[in-house]
């Protein structure tokens, strides 16, 4: 009998340090994190509060404080000062209200600030040139919601550092344009395994038998981490997801030690 609980501790030992992040040492502990979850006129994501629930929970588990809003008001440059990171976590169109929120949180970029973009985020501010940028790419349409193969492109980064080389995966596989040649790609779908008769419109041929899914970069003076995954409330149950996104939010995260607003812009970039 004795055995058999040593068997079973080693299991969950295996377990836990196969899902627990291994990054976050390397981040100051008691950083805050704003979610943002505002969405335009338009479709809205049934995923939003077990998103902000399972992202709360893994960020406050390993020390970090977590505001989250759908509220555009929140964007003031006093306020951003305070968040070592911004998740926008499933917006999707119109996020701000007013030139004003859009020029503090290009601002709070400009200064160093950290963002993570999950699923949708990429679908926001659709008129906002810079904002494309900024994540990464623009949101352009996806295929029927099925299984499909997720390549990973780079297993140096820790978001994808546990992934296996092929990650199975059920979700929408989204498909952006205005993609940022800057752009780093960690991993991507592998177009072979989607189901879609309009696939040969586009992507086409543009990426070969792939297409980004997941990417970062340093933009305009940030530290920007972006997923396409994450289409299911339940996806946000699976711990293998959301190492992922802890892992981008701590890499996010990192690049923001400072805030720094001497050479940023006081004019809102619209191209």
């Amino acid at each position: 009998m004795k055995s058999y609980y040593i068997f079973i501790s080693l299991i969950v030992v295996f377990i836990i340090g196969t899902v627990a992040p291994s990054y976050s040492q390397k981040v100051k502990k008691g950083k805050k994190v704003l979610v943002y979850t505002k969405n335009g006129e338009g479709y809205v994501h049934e995923n939003i509060p077990n998103s902000v629930k399972a992202i709360r929970k893994i960020m406050t588990d390993h020390g970090y404080i977590v505001d989250d809003t759908d509220d555009p008001s929140v964007f003031v440059e006093e306020n951003l000062q305070q968040y070592a990171v911004l998740v926008f976590s499933n917006t999707n169109n119109e996020g701000f209200d007013t030139d004003a929120q859009k020029l503090a949180f290009q601002r709070y970029i400009q200064a160093g600030g950290g963002f993570v973009g999950i699923h949708s985020a990429n679908a926001s501010e659709r008129q906002w040139p810079w904002f494309a940028k900024m994540v990464g790419g623009k949101f352009f349409r996806h295929p029927k919601f099925q299984k499909f193969d997720v390549k990973i492109i780079d297993h140096g980064h820790p978001s994808t550092e546990f992934l296996p080389e092929i990650w199975h995966w059920e979700d929408e596989c989204y498909y952006m344009d205005h993609l940022n040649p800057d752009i780093h790609i960690l991993m991507a779908a592998d177009l072979t395994t989607i189901e879609d008769d309009e696939k040969v419109n586009y992507p086409g041929v543009i990426f070969g038998d792939y297409f980004p899914l997941c990417w970062y970069h340093t933009f305009d003076g940030g530290w920007e981490w972006y997923t396409a995954l994450g289409h299911q409330p339940e996806h946000y149950d699976d711990p293998v997801l959301m190492r992922h996104i802890y892992e981008g939010i701590l890499w996010a995260m990192k690049g923001s030690k400072h805030l720094d607003y001497t050479n940023v812009t006081k004019e809102l970039e619209m191209k």
